[in-house]
């Protein structure tokens, strides 16, 4: 049997197999053999809880996919599927698109135009096939002529209170190439500093001929991981969640391009995996896909977002204690557990299941079941793959990043569930001292959960079980250990929707008046139009902004705008206004938004200074109210 192979008899246990570095790439921490040793016996179990279960699970099927598909699935899932095929000639909406990208994510574009663009030339498709060369011409000559790092930009961050560069008053929020490599070199840059400003692909391009790039090269430490933080961002940090639905689309196609130019300049494949289609069960908890599962649980609780079964194991294992030694890491009685899970599956819905029999040891069983059992993985088919290589990227801080736009990546629903796991992973290493699960532990008997996915079949994942163990352990490691961070969307993403926004408005704008020309639309249509356009600059003096507040009793509020005045302060300002029908809101129930301007709408964080932020986008209106669940 060669080394590196994984067969169900083998005793991990016992030892690892000679000839197997676990020294994935200079990033990984040494991984002593105890912590290993968690990993391989979880395998064990998760083999014999597979082992007890005779209901033969259909293996998901990844398809191959030929020559170009990739490429072309890639271009469509970012947006750009425009740029070829019968539709090509109808692209200007890309061009805005194309005009907001960073000289990186161009390339990342670029070459997979080329790759689409060679391989129907070689089907001979009778398709519009435009050449790459002329897309990005076309964009670079278009007249509203954006920061592409082709030329030397004007525009900074909001710092610089200058014109646009093209000659028009306007919020500084673009960053071309040039603006990042200035940024790059003013910015005092501390190796725990995540520069959320600049593109994580064009910042890996500035360092990776420096000596900067190899700061993480070498290990560092065996439990440490470094205190990477956020530096304050006084315009706000942006959440996922914060963001409009129309705007979080162009975050996930900006996301994409981003992850895919940030392989391309570290020299890593990436490649979205494809699921072909199998039939999983239409109904029950184990084994039932995530959109369905909150199909059913919405049905009793309207508007949940994990499903209730993953919200119950993880309350009924915290309700005994978090101290249990060995938690998660103790299997249950895999006998008992597969009659708990049958039970469950005939009462849960119906609210007959007896949950005080449950022992904790095999809650914890019944939640890691749960995971693996998903028709697909919790990392989805696409996106498994990617989360696995990021231990092959060069530096911690850019595993950091990859793993930041893949968490932005994810549907709703499987990265809302992540979320919720991740956030009872940290509460359980909170009680490391008694239960004695450390983030090392957690991670290894965790990792097998999620990145051994049964659905794959044995040939994909399992072949190569030895060499990438640590790897995945690693790579759960920093899902546990910076979860806050992975849940941010990094600046320079918002700030090319702002321009987007912008860049689309103009269009339209241009088009209106065309229409209007044309037409010869009625007068007093175009007079409501303008009353609609500008009530704020009417009744509100400069420096002055009017805040709504649908939903309190104070409901509107004319708020000078000063340097230390913040989001929080507004909405302080607004809970203190106490009145008759006196509202009930508390103050972490309600936020201020930005609606409007370059922005569809994004919550404020309470740390978020607002003359920044008007100064970025003096269009927007301003609202209290509840956060949208």
């Amino acid at each position: 049997r060669r080394s590196g192979q994984y067969t169900m008899n083998h005793d991990h246990s016992k030892k690892i197999p000679d000839g197997v570095s676990f020294d994935r790439s200079g990033s990984q921490d040494s991984l002593d053999e105890l912590s290993m040793d968690d990993y391989w016996k979880e395998l064990e179990n998760i083999h014999e809880t597979r082992g007890n279960n005779h209901e033969e699970r259909v293996a998901l099927v990844v398809k191959e996919p030929d020559e170009g598909e990739l490429e072309e699935e890639w271009l469509k899932e970012a947006g750009l599927s425009n740029l070829f095929g019968e539709s090509s000639g109808d692209s200007l909406e890309s061009m805005v698109f194309l005009s907001t990208l960073t000289r990186t994510q161009k390339a990342a574009v670029e070459k997979r135009v080329e790759t689409v663009t060679q391989t129907m030339r070689k089907k001979n498709k009778q398709h519009q096939i435009p050449d790459v060369r002329d897309i990005f011409r076309l964009q670079n000559d278009s007249k509203g002529k954006v920061c592409d790092g082709s030329e030397p930009s004007a525009v900074r961050t909001s710092e610089n209170k200058n014109e646009t560069h093209d000659g028009t008053k306007g919020p500084k929020f673009c960053l071309g190439t040039d603006d990042q490599k200035s940024l790059l070199e003013d910015m005092p840059s501390s190796d725990t500093d995540i520069n959320l400003e600049i593109s994580f692909a064009e910042q890996a391009a500035n360092l990776k001929d420096s000596s900067v790039g190899k700061m993480y090269k070498g290990g560092g430490g065996d439990t440490l991981l470094p205190n990477f933080r956020l530096p304050k961002d006084k315009t706000g940090t942006t959440k996922i969640g914060d963001l409009a639905h129309q705007d979080m689309k162009k975050v996930y196609s900006l996301a994409l391009i981003e992850l895919t130019a940030l392989y391309d300049i570290l020299g890593t494949e990436f490649k979205q995996q494809k699921a072909v289609k199998i039939k999983t069960k239409d109904s029950g908890l184990f084994g039932v896909s995530l959109s369905l599962l909150l199909e059913q649980d919405q049905k009793k609780v309207p508007g949940t977002k994990i499903p209730l079964i993953f919200q119950k194991l993880i309350a009924q294992i915290e309700e005994t204690t978090l101290e249990t030694e060995g938690l998660l890491r103790i299997p249950g009685v895999a006998t008992r557990v597969k009659s708990l899970c049958q039970e469950l599956e005939a009462k849960f819905y119906e609210g007959t299941f007896n949950w005080e029999n449950v022992k904790q040891h095999d809650a914890a069983s019944l939640l890691k079941l749960f995971i693996r059992e998903l028709p697909q993985p919790l990392l989805t088919v696409e996106y498994l793959k990617a989360f696995q290589d990021v231990q092959n990227l060069p530096t911690r801080k850019q595993q950091l990043q990859a793993l930041n736009l893949l968490v932005i990546l994810l549907p709703e629903a499987n990265r809302d569930t992540l979320k919720v796991l991740l956030e009872f992973l940290q509460r359980v290493i909170d009680h490391r001292d008694k239960n004695k699960m450390t983030l090392k532990n957690v991670a290894m008997v965790m990792a097998p959960n999620l990145f051994t996915f049964h659905g794959f079949g044995s040939k994909t994942i399992e072949q190569s079980e030895f060499a990438m163990a640590a790897g995945t352990a690693n790579v759960m490691r920093f899902m546990i250990q910076y979860q806050k961070l992975l849940w941010t969307i990094p600046k320079f993403i918002v700030n090319q929707v702002r321009k987007q926004n912008t860049e689309s408005q103009k269009k339209e704008k241009k088009d209106k008046a065309m229409k209007k020309l044309l037409k010869k639309m009625a007068y007093d249509r175009e007079k409501h139009e303008k009353q609609e356009k500008t009530p704020n600059d009417t009744d509100v003096p400069q420096g002055v902004i009017r805040v709504q507040a649908p939903h309190l009793s104070k409901v509107s509020m004319a708020i000078q705008l000063t340097e230390e005045l913040r989001a929080g302060d507004i909405v302080a300002r607004f809970l203190s206004q106490k009145s008759g029908n006196v509202q009930t809101l508390k103050k972490e129930e309600v936020f201020l938004y930005e609606i409007g301007g370059n922005i569809g709408e994004r919550c404020l964080d309470d740390d978020t200074y607002m003359k920044d932020l008007y100064q970025l986008n003096p269009n927007a209106e301003w609202v209290i109210k509840p956060k949208q669940s």
